[in-house]
């Protein structure tokens, strides 16, 4: 398969990807456009074919849910189908503590579907047609095989008018504020607005990634770039079996704080902490700047993760030293299940 961005690169560009100028990359859009899938695809109804396969999905949440607050009671985004049997995977988010989601098809039907799993070390979730639905699903791609520069399609629901060309900037880490760790997230650009669920798709018209922020550093460094971070279909697939017949990934969960964070001036401050959550039980305050874990100090957002999920399984005792003003406290916290402390059943 030939390149298609190769006819709009230009001679003699020699810098790589990550300093390509958000101009030149601008310029190339409406070439991506017309030629991306004319080049994975024999003809329009293929790639029509593809894109059926991306739904809306819409849900209601309670008032009463942990993540109301800052998620919104009613969430609305795109998901993707990928197998014969209405099985949905999209961002977890969107259907995190939902009373009722319902999806809507390619040819304008909406149709309930049930809650299957949502898994937080992925950020993914599965939901499951109530009814046989006749979409051609999509197939799962190698997310492992996309490197720098790619060429992809973005597409939310809405078929080819939602579709938009993008290239992948980074493979990097990427750490949460809500106590998250992607090893291998993919980043693109330039940014797509309705990123919540949204399918990356290959030029094969395969499934390699599912839409969850838009960021502001998709490259990073000097020459900032705003983009996409989405979560690669390849760790869905070893925990895929487990979420669709116990709702859970296998293993035992990790230990979890209750709190969020941000990185400032190489300082770790905590902007809140969950209500009821281990974190906010044990004393630890908006304001505090977290130093170490059990005495080790830690240089990131990162790093402290790592260093308390090292501590073992949800349950164990985790020694935090905090900054609070200009006084260092040792403040122990007793680690909780996130399972546990979400609603996830609402009635």
């Amino acid at each position: 398969m030939r390149s298609v961005l190769g006819n709009c690169k230009p001679k003699g560009l020699t810098t790589p990807w990550h300093r390509v100028a958000t101009r030149w990359l601008s310029s190339c859009l409406l070439f991506l456009t017309l030629s991306l899938f004319d080049t994975a695809v024999a003809d329009d109804s293929k790639g029509d074919e593809i894109l059926s396969a991306i739904v809306g999905v819409n849900a209601e949440v309670p008032m009463t849910a942990r993540t109301a607050a800052a998620l919104g009671t009613e969430r609305q985004g795109s998901g993707v189908v990928i197998d014969a049997d209405g099985l949905i995977v999209t961002i977890g988010y969107l259907i995190l503590e939902a009373s009722r989601v319902e999806v809507t098809l390619a040819d304008g039907r909406t149709v309930p579907v049930n809650v299957v799993a949502y898994d937080h070390n992925t950020g993914f979730g599965l939901l499951r047609t109530v009814d046989p639905i006749d979409t051609t699903p999509m197939k799962l791609g190698k997310s492992a095989e996309i490197k720098e520069s790619a060429q992809l399609l973005i597409s939310g629901y809405g078929g080819a008018a939602a579709a938009q060309p993008a290239i992948v900037v980074s493979r990097r880490v990427f750490a949460g504020y809500w106590e998250y760790l992607l090893e291998n997230a993919i980043f693109t650009a330039p940014p797509y607005r309705n990123f919540g669920g949204a399918a990356l798709v290959s030029t094969d018209g395969e499934l390699i990634g599912i839409g969850s922020l838009i960021v502001g550093d998709a490259i990073q460094g000097q020459q900032q770039m705003p983009g996409n971070m989405f979560v690669p279909v390849d760790i869905l697939k070893p925990i895929l079996k487990d979420l669709v017949t116990s709702g859970l990934a296998p293993g035992s969960s990790r230990p979890w704080l209750g709190v969020y964070t941000e990185e400032f001036r190489d300082r770790l401050f905590v902007t809140r902490v969950a209500n009821q959550g281990p974190a906010a039980k044990a004393g630890i305050e908006p304001g505090d700047i977290i130093v170490s874990v059990n005495g080790q100090a830690i240089a990131s957002m990162e790093d402290f993760y790592r260093r308390v999920w090292m501590r073992g399984e949800a349950g164990v005792q985790v020694a935090l030293t905090v900054l609070r003003g200009s006084k260092l406290m040792n403040v122990t916290v007793h680690s909780g299940n996130r399972y546990e402390w979400l609603r996830l059943n609402p009635v």
